[in-house]
């Protein structure tokens, strides 16, 4: 397993990673490690965009008609 040393980070970032190690109950140490996890290992998740973009073309238009006989709203062009 590899170590990392980081030099010259703001006492702001120090003192928030200290604040935030200590709300979850771990040190430091292990709060950067999960940090470095879930940036870098983890799939970024879709925004809501993205995955309406991905939705295939199907169907009619009137097949998702308001049923309430409101008309519905125009959202993409």
């Amino acid at each position: 397993m590899a170590n990392l040393i980081v030099r010259n980070v703001d006492d702001a970032i120090a003192n928030a990673l200290k604040q935030r190690a200590s709300r979850h109950g771990i040190s430091a140490e292990a709060e950067h490690r999960r940090i470095l996890e879930q940036v870098l290992l983890r799939p970024r998740r879709k925004s809501f965009l993205e995955v309406l973009r991905q939705m295939p073309d199907v169907g009619r238009d009137e097949d998702f008609a308001r049923q309430d006989g409101q008309p519905a709203a125009k959202v993409f062009d």
